[in-house]
């Protein structure tokens, strides 16, 4: 693909091309499978399905033309599974259980559990955890201790509270404890798959108990490398926010005695697709070495013409005592899903420890 080329939408993993791969793969495990049938019912109207809705549309149309029952479907599944040259469109098939073993509660938990080895069924155990809660919780407490790494995320991506594309579990929400001794049994997990989840799932719970975070965090070890990297990652919305606890538990919960020099946006005009950079020094004024989290926000305009702060993480440092680090980054101004840009002045704040120390701006221009 050529670099000036926009890379394909997501959706597209779900492409004419890619259902036909899935069609031949059943002929190959189950050759009694009208391929015709799904593929018509498949493709129809896919332009304009967005991806989750393309992934539930091959559920569907398995579901559709398959002439078996739910025992017999899961056992031609199991052999697709592994055929399947995605792990995203694997996705589907722990769709397939939650559409239709929601009455076959035991049989679908340990489909659920061999599915998501080939890709995930976070979404899937959701439904689940919304049709019988205590149950479905309670078998995830025990994948929190399986031995496959693929298992044991699933336990803590799949009772996130706020899951992306999913919708969100109102009693996890409501009440974080109730997950809470699966986060206990992963929080020094050796795998970085399953720590990524753990972390995110306690960054869901800060958005609305970021005290229960913070009682839980100062409540571990962090001597174990594994449990200080979830710590770092579990609190990164609160340290962004310069929350004093959550900094202090990094570390760097003191006041930055530093200076910022030569605090610079360039260019200083830019269009959209161009980058900025920003650069700047930061001095230590004192003989004792610190801890330093350092941030930047763009005060990004609006169409009304007012402004929206959004901070991005720049850089964690032990700086020495009477000593300066050079700092710079670069970010390319262009239009994303989550945020469209207008012409006019954009004020860019360095944030050290919480602390705006210095700014500057750029200017979009049409």
């Amino acid at each position: 693909m050529a670099a000036d080329q926009p890379a394909p939408a997501l959706k597209e993993i779900f492409n004419a091309a890619r259902l036909e791969h899935i069609a031949c793969e059943m002929i190959a495990v189950y050759p009694a499978f009208d391929a015709r049938a799904f593929l018509e019912m498949a493709n129809e109207g896919l332009a304009e399905l967005s991806i989750m809705q393309r992934m539930a549309r091959v559920s569907e149309s398995l579901h559709a033309v398959l002439p078996l029952d739910f025992e017999q479907s899961l056992k031609v599944l199991y052999a697709l599974a592994p055929r399947l040259n995605s792990g995203f469109v694997s996705i589907s098939l722990p769709h397939y259980v939650a559409m239709y073993g929601v009455r076959d509660f035991e049989r679908s938990m340990a489909a659920l559990k061999y599915f998501t080895t080939f890709g995930s069924a976070e979404f899937a155990i959701r439904y689940f955890l919304r049709s019988d809660f205590e149950r479905t919780l309670a078998v995830m407490h025990e994948w929190s201790l399986d031995e496959n790494e693929h298992v044991r995320r699933l336990s803590s991506e799949g009772s996130r509270p706020r899951l992306p594309w999913s919708f969100r579990l109102e009693p996890i929400q409501a009440d974080p404890t109730l997950a809470a001794t699966i986060l206990d049994n992963l929080k020094a997990d050796e795998s970085l798959y399953v720590r990524k989840s753990v972390a995110n799932h306690l960054n869901d719970i800060t958005k609305v108990h970021p005290e229960w975070v913070l009682d839980l965090i100062e409540g571990w070890s962090l001597d174990n490398r594994h449990t200080a990297w979830i710590a770092r990652h579990a609190l990164r919305s609160l340290i962004k926010q310069g929350n004093n606890r959550a900094l202090a538990i990094i570390g760097a919960g003191g006041k930055p005695e530093v200076e910022i020099i030569a605090a610079n946006v360039e260019p200083a005009v830019v269009r959209l697709g161009e980058k900025i950079t920003l650069s700047f020094t930061v001095k230590s004024t004192v003989e004792n070495s610190q801890r330093l989290v350092i941030d930047y926000a763009i005060d990004y305009v609006k169409a009304n013409g007012s402004t929206s702060a959004k901070v991005f993480k720049l850089k964690a440092l032990t700086l020495p005592g009477k000593s300066s680090e050079f700092v710079a980054r670069s970010q390319q101004i262009k239009e994303l899903t989550t945020r469209r840009h207008y012409a006019g002045r954009h004020a860019v704040h360095i944030l050290v420890n919480g602390e705006r120390l210095a700014s500057s701006e750029f200017e979009i221009v049409p």
